[in-house]
């Protein structure tokens, strides 16, 4: 059990893991920091801090485990602002979606102190954001990709996966690099699509009357146009090397797809839907094709 969790960002993902580390019987203490000290405010009412703290600094004085769970763009920021307090006993994670441009945040950030840093990445929440949506188990069965440099220490990275595991989750480990060649694909550029996709009627004449008839199909496939733009502003941002190159390859399988329709190749066109169709019937989460 750890005596005090440092919160940094007392939002859906934040509020959600220390209510998990609660529930868990892993932490004694949580003091929560927010930007907002109205959120941080309404996570002590909610019971998800039990104290707040006027800067993050003060959230990580004493604390033995902390999470940063801010927007990408923040990452750097927050951890200068902590470094002075961060001992090499201390255990700091983030759950920020990219994963490159965060472990060069903390390595300019934390320099000597950065083996004390695990990038985590878990692979879970919702379209909503606030610490009035945290809820204990959102980590629970999800999968959590944990980073790791050659600066991490060893003990560090046994005690993230612990923790992680004593939530519920299925931790998996590998490379900033290839963690976000993987999430420009499976994550990122579905997002952008999504966005995409509602910009495309709602900037039609009639894109009003469109959307009045939509049924299930469009609203599931649309549902994560309505995360947080500011949030995937920066992630996009961050990844926009590996994002830029999975959007090339999606115009190319989209361009495929059209020109079948062009020539009215009625094989052609049912192939690359046959294929799409059995992939996604046979995809479950977290397992590799065979």
């Amino acid at each position: 059990m750890f005596e005090q969790l440092g919160l940094i960002g007392c939002g859906l993902m934040g509020g959600s893991f220390a209510l998990a580390m609660k529930k868990a019987g892993l932490v004694k203490r949580v003091v929560g920091y927010s930007k907002s000290p109205s959120t941080t405010d309404r996570a002590r009412q909610l019971g998800v801090i039990d104290v707040e703290a006027p800067s993050a600094l003060l959230a990580v004085a004493g604390a033995d485990i902390v999470l940063v769970a801010v927007p990408v763009a923040a990452t750097e920021a927050t951890l200068k602002a902590i470094k002075h307090l961060v001992t090499p006993q201390m255990l700091i994670m983030d759950v920020g979606s990219t994963k490159a441009d965060v472990v060069h945040a903390a390595q300019r950030s934390l320099r000597d102190q950065v083996g004390s840093f695990v990038p985590a990445h878990p692979i879970t929440g919702r379209e909503v954001s606030g610490v009035e949506h945290a809820e204990a188990d959102l980590y629970s069965g999800r999968q959590v990709i944990l980073t790791p440099t050659e600066r991490t220490l060893t003990v560090h990275l046994q005690n993230a996966e612990k923790i992680w595991n004593a939530l519920g989750c299925r931790v998996t480990s590998m490379s900033p690099e290839s963690h976000d060649a993987a999430f420009a694909a499976v994550s990122h550029l579905p997002h952008v699509l999504a966005f995409a996709m509602m910009n495309s009627i709602t900037g039609q004449a009639h894109g009003d009357d469109f959307l009045s008839l939509a049924g299930p199909g469009f609203r599931d496939f649309t549902r994560i146009a309505a995360s947080d733009p500011k949030v995937w502003r920066d992630i996009m941002l961050a990844n926009r090397e590996e994002l830029l190159a999975q959007s090339k390859l999606f115009q190319q399988a989209l361009h495929n797809i059209e020109q079948a329709m062009e020539k009215g190749n009625a094989q052609a066109l049912e192939d690359m839907l046959t294929l799409a169709s059995e992939t996604r019937a046979h995809w479950r989460m977290g397992a590799k094709r065979k």
